[in-house]
């Protein structure tokens, strides 16, 4: 292998991606497996995580192993760490990065409900599932954790506070689990702005020109550009990096 393919690999390693059958995590679990992991796919939907799960074995080889789980139930985690270490015998990367932005109008329009759920997804479930198997990767004595954020968390907006408020606390939590978990064990943030997956359906910019004027590169990101940050953060390249916020969001002011 050439020297950037020995930095970024990840031969036989095993990463568990939530959220990972659609989006960026779908690109990261592609990229994972390209570069040589075994990846476990999670989200709620088994027929969406069995599709990507499919692809990812007939392209690049590499065992997939497709879950179904509401990461916002505490409940539900156990089984999946349990299942994931029954399959593979261990966890070496795992991607928070299953979330959740609904759409409201005024601010007395998010229910409890809500935001509860919003809370529950973003934020509790990362922090059970970092836990459960971050004591894991101590124990085994190697181990990155990547929670995926948003530039949202640094500039909220008023018509995201409580997905902005969770993704803020995730930041948070990243710290102090790095501390936590460290020195054997990297615990970091990969903070992504506005990207064109299907949830870009729902923005309305009204009229505006070019809604992304104020970001140094002028656009939303493809999806395919958050691979290279997230390799970056799965693999021995960023072994010196840990409690740290990697970004990748077009740079906005």
């Amino acid at each position: 292998m050439g020297y950037a393919d020995t930095l970024f690999d990840l031969t036989d390693r095993v990463v568990l991606i939530t959220g990972g059958s659609r989006g960026l995590g779908r690109e990261m679990a592609l990229a994972a497996a390209r570069c040589g992991a075994d990846v476990l796919i999670a989200s709620r939907k088994l027929d969406a995580c069995q599709a990507t799960a499919a692809q990812i074995e007939a392209e690049t080889g590499r065992a997939a192993m497709p879950y179904a789980v509401h990461v916002g139930r505490w409940d539900q985690l156990d089984g999946l760490v349990e299942a994931a270490y029954q399959r593979f015998g261990r966890v070496d990367v795992l991607v928070n990065n299953a979330g959740m932005s609904p759409v409201y109008g005024r601010q007395t329009d998010v229910t409890e409900k809500m935001f509860d759920a919003v809370v529950n997804l973003n934020l509790k479930g990362p922090f059970r599932l970092s836990a459960l198997i971050g004591e894991r990767m101590v124990a085994a004595g190697r181990g990155s954790i990547i929670n995926v954020s948003t530039h949202g968390s640094l500039r909220p907006h008023p018509s995201f506070i409580p997905y902005a408020a969770s993704k803020a606390g995730l930041n948070v939590m990243t710290e102090a689990l790095a501390q936590a978990f460290g020195p054997t064990v990297r615990v970091n943030t990969l903070m992504p702005g506005p990207f064109l997956t299907d949830i870009s359906h729902a923005w309305d910019f009204g009229d505006t020109a070019n809604p992304f004027a104020d970001h140094a590169l002028q656009r939303a990101g493809n999806p395919p550009e958050i691979v290279g940050a997230a390799l970056f953060l799965m693999s021995d390249a960023s072994s010196f990096t840990t409690g740290s916020i990697v970004r990748a969001d077009g740079g906005p002011r």
